[in-house]
This record gives structure tokens, C-alpha cells and sequence, in this order.
């Protein structure tokens, strides 16, 4: 057999088991700069919008994604925040099988969306995060939960808003204005600014304000 090709299947192999779950996967160029996805790595976050953003970078750049326990995700505003459902796998309701399905979709995509029942506690979590979290480096992938979770590499949370687009007493409402805050384990937390457009429905870079903005809502 050719050296080259021996050393290279090595090398193939070195990085293989050397560490392939801290592989960066696509996130989106706005959080980005608080919180770099991983493949192997748990991310909490506390709305749709910021699950579905982190799912559609993903997708937007070629990678199979994937959502489950979320029975009423409405599709035609998940495409509006740029989640390519061609490349998108959705189990709406598993049901008592949630640890089982989501363990399956963590072995055929890169990155899953899981929404577990918010009956379960801490305690009951436990054991099925240890389980995938195992899962999820052995296959390189990445689970965002929307929801309580156990054992996350982050949490991404939206600490604060701003409506952007009342003057004197007029105008339309046309963008917000979001403080992301990023927690990891015991260490402060992160806050980066970003603007949520209508136009798209898509995160964008970080804008200094021009414009009034009504009375900031935390959520």
C-alpha cells in the first residue's frame, strides 16, 4: 500500500479519537461572538427564536438538522428565520420515547433541537443528559434544548429587549433590539447586543441604536 495514503488514514485516525467532539460546527455570525457551537457540547436556550436561529445557521450552511418534542412548531416561521426545511428532520411528539428518538436523530444529524416535557425535573434528567451527552461526542453532533437541562455547555438566554421604531408619538415598530446573555458553569455571565429585523426575521450583527426605543420588557 502507498506510504501516503497510510500516513494519511493514520492521521485520519489520530484525529478521530483524539478529540472530534470539540469540532466548531456553523453558528450564526451574530451569537457567534458569545458562543461558538460544538460538536459534543449541550446548549440550553430560553425561546424559540433563539433555538431556531442556532438550528438555521446550521442548515443554511449544509448541515441536516433536526427538532423533536415540539408538536406546534409552525414551519412557515421557522423558514422565515432562515431554517431550511429541506435539511430538517421533525419528530413533533415522541412521546416516553423522547430519549430514544432524540439519541437516533443525534446518530443521523449534526445538530437536534430537542423540547423535553416540562413535567420532567432536574432529577429525572439527569441520567438521559449523561446518556447523550456520551452519544453526542462519539457522533460529533450538538443538542440545543429548549427547556430545562442538567448538563449544558452554555446557556443562552434573552436578558433584555427593545422595540425599535416609534419617534415622537409615530411610527412602526420595526426591529428589536435583543441583550443576549451567555452563562457557562460558575462563571459570570456574557451579554452581547444584537438587532432582531423584520425583514427576514434573522439576527443581525450588532447596530448602534439611532432611533427612540420604547420601554425595554426583560423575557
Amino acid at each position: 500500500m502507498d506510504t501516503a495514503l497510510i500516513d494519511q488514514l493514520r492521521q485520519r485516525i489520530a484525529s478521530m479519537e483524539s478529540a472530534p467532539a470539540r469540532l466548531p460546527l456553523p453558528t450564526h455570525p451574530a451569537l457567534a461572538p458569545v458562543v461558538q457551537l460544538r460538536a459534543g457540547g449541550s446548549y440550553g436556550v430560553d425561546s424559540a427564536s433563539l433555538g431556531l436561529a442556532l438550528l438555521a445557521e446550521a442548515s443554511r450552511q449544509g448541515e441536516w438538522v433536526a427538532v423533536a418534542g415540539w408538536p406546534d412548531l409552525g414551519m412557515e416561521a421557522a423558514a422565515a428565520l432562515g431554517l431550511d426545511l429541506a435539511r430538517t428532520v421533525w419528530v413533533p411528539d415522541p412521546g416516553e420515547h423522547w430519549l430514544e428518538v432524540t439519541a437516533a436523530l443525534v446518530d443521523a444529524v449534526r445538530l437536534v433541537l430537542l423540547r423535553p416535557d416540562p413535567g420532567l425535573d432536574a432529577s429525572r434528567l439527569a441520567r438521559p443528559a449523561a446518556q447523550l451527552e456520551a452519544r453526542l461526542r462519539k457522533r460529533s453532533a450538538a443538542l440545543v434544548v429548549w427547556g430545562e437541562w442538567p448538563r449544558c455547555e452554555a446557556r443562552i438566554s434573552i436578558a433584555r429587549r427593545r422595540w425599535q421604531g416609534l419617534g415622537q408619538g409615530h411610527g412602526v415598530l420595526h426591529d428589536r433590539r435583543l441583550r443576549i446573555e451567555v452563562v457557562r458553569g460558575a462563571a459570570p455571565a456574557v451579554t452581547h447586543d444584537v438587532v432582531w429585523g423584520p425583514q427576514d426575521l434573522r439576527i443581525a450583527d450588532p447596530v448602534r441604536v439611532q432611533r427612540p426605543w420604547l420601554q425595554e420588557a426583560a423575557g
